[in-house]
């Protein structure tokens, strides 16, 4: 899936998983975040930011249960695979892996006593000491169905994260170089509003340089989805440094533009016409489930993860937060940009070219360093998504076709728009929904389900959610479904006023 983080076996403190995940969470949707906070008003965007914040850390313990259910599982199933081998080596010989990991059925649950097994396994058979990652978990708990719905959502949302990408590096290029040059020098982030036909070198419009910087884009790193490539250890470290650098200054020039009175921002307490768009952003922006298996496992000492969890949402919160309103109080409405980091190449925000070119040129580096990744993870999840037990793809298949229907369409779309709040409201709001709540209340509900089925109702996971009881389930999905229609409704409404 999206987002590895570390081998399994290379373990680390609770608090480097803190910062780990804390990285994680606060990416591109941030950038994203302030815009959205001005169309839907302070009030309005402080509100639904809290109570998404809280519906993600209920659905992130979902998670965190569920791979704990897993883990059992997979032990108990060795257990008894090592118990028939001991019985009877010569009937137990064709038994093959994939029958005795991934099989949904527990017949032999059924016929062995469930105390002695939860004598043998516990207390420690809920630990979580392998990584099974959320696909795996769908192949274990979900029918067919589920298991194909669970990996037509991972993949809309990737695809949405490779548009998003392929959008914002050009855009970003685009807006700098096209204001760096004539009579528009400096003038990004000053309140000009240009059009896509407005000229930005000689007879070059701006759509032109913004379509030649994503043909570049796509022909340098597009490469790299027909390839293997893992994110460093050495890449992780500086691309998460250039993110806190650039987020610490955006935070600090606002704040001193503010403290000297040069604030222009008047926001809105609310409006309803911007919660669309804001509700995608946030859930894009604490978007983390799909990762946490490769996150939470390498954690040396999990007895508190819930707690450190926890403690991550309160300062991703505050940290949201306190981005969002500097932002909106420094800013004019009308002036902010879809990536946040172009208000900052004004000169008038901040005289020194060279500060002005690293925020106005953040997103090209960090984006560009994550797209290949996202993109060979999306190339694999469709490979497993056809992938029959057994067999093998044509060389053609393989290595040309995957790979291109992974890199087209994102392309595409990118071709299409460049309007990054849509983008990312649009992908939080469906796939990032799916994501973020349905599939992991799903994950909780058959994981305890199966649990009760093989190690009987007296076996405890201690790893399970806070919210044990069913409310909490059934309340997110309710709420992910409703925010479906609601979506859903407000876009045919704006579409049909247009």
């Amino acid at each position: 899936m999206a987002g590895g983080i570390t081998d399994t076996g290379e373990l680390y403190s609770p608090y480097v998983g803190l910062v780990y995940m804390f990285n994680l969470i606060v990416g591109t949707g941030a950038l994203t975040m302030p815009k959205a906070f001005a169309t839907a008003g302070w009030l309005v965007s402080l509100v639904l930011l809290m109570f998404l914040g809280f519906m993600s850390y209920m659905t992130t313990t979902f998670v965190v249960e569920a791979m704990a259910a897993a883990n059992a599982q997979l032990r108990w199933k060795r257990m008894e695979k090592r118990k028939e081998d001991d019985e009877d080596e010569d009937s137990s010989s064709g038994v093959s892996d994939s029958d005795v990991l991934l099989h949904d059925g527990y017949e032999r649950a059924e016929t062995r006593p469930i105390l002695s097994v939860q004598r043998r396994g516990s207390p420690n058979i809920f630990e979580i000491t392998e990584r099974v990652e959320m696909g795996q978990m769908a192949s274990m708990f979900f029918n067919k169905v589920g298991v194909n719905l669970f990996y037509f959502c991972i993949i809309i949302y990737l695809y949405g994260d490779l548009a998003i990408y392929a959008a914002a590096v050009p855009v970003s290029l685009m807006q700098v170089t096209c204001s760096a040059t004539g009579n528009h020098s400096c003038s990004v982030g000053d309140g000009t509003k240009y059009n896509d036909t407005d000229k930005c070198w000689g007879p070059i419009r701006r759509i032109d340089a913004y379509r030649l910087y994503l043909a570049a884009f796509t022909l340098l790193l597009g490469p790299f989805t027909f390839f293997n490539v893992q994110k460093t250890k050495y890449l992780q470290i500086m691309t998460s440094l250039m993110r806190w650098i650039a987020f610490i200054l955006m935070i600090i020039l606002a704040l001193i533009r503010i403290s000297r009175g040069q604030a222009e921002g008047h926001p809105s307490m609310a409006q309803l016409s911007g919660i669309r768009n804001l509700f995608g952003v946030c859930v894009y922006s604490f978007m983390c489930q799909h990762s946490l298996p490769s996150l939470i496992t390498p954690i040396s000492k999990k007895k508190h993860v819930n707690k450190l969890v926890l403690l991550d949402y309160i300062l991703i919160l505050a940290f949201y937060s306190l981005l969002s309103f500097t932002a909106i109080y420094c800013f004019r409405n009308d002036t902010l940009m879809d990536m946040y980091t172009l208000n900052f190449t004004n000169c008038e925000i901040i005289n020194v070219a060279f500060i002005r070119y690293f925020l106005g040129l953040f997103p090209v580096f960090t984006i560009s360093t994550n797209f290949p990744i996202i993109a060979v993870t999306l190339r694999n999840n469709w490979k497993t998504l056809f992938h029959r037990e057994g067999g093998t793809y044509p060389w053609v298949v393989d290595r040309i076709v995957f790979p291109a229907i992974t890199l087209i369409p994102p392309v595409l779309v990118a071709f299409c728009t460049h309007d990054l709040e849509s983008l990312v409201g649009i992908t939080g709001a469906y796939a990032g929904n799916g994501i973020q709540y349905l599939i992991p209340a799903f994950l909780a509900y058959c994981s305890r389900k199966d649990t009760q089925l093989v190690f009987g109702s007296g076996t405890v996971n201690k790893h399970l959610s806070p919210f044990r009881h069913t409310f909490w389930i059934v309340f997110v999905l309710i709420w992910g479904f409703s925010c479906f229609v609601f979506v859903t409704a407000n876009i045919v409404l704006s579409e049909s006023k247009l």
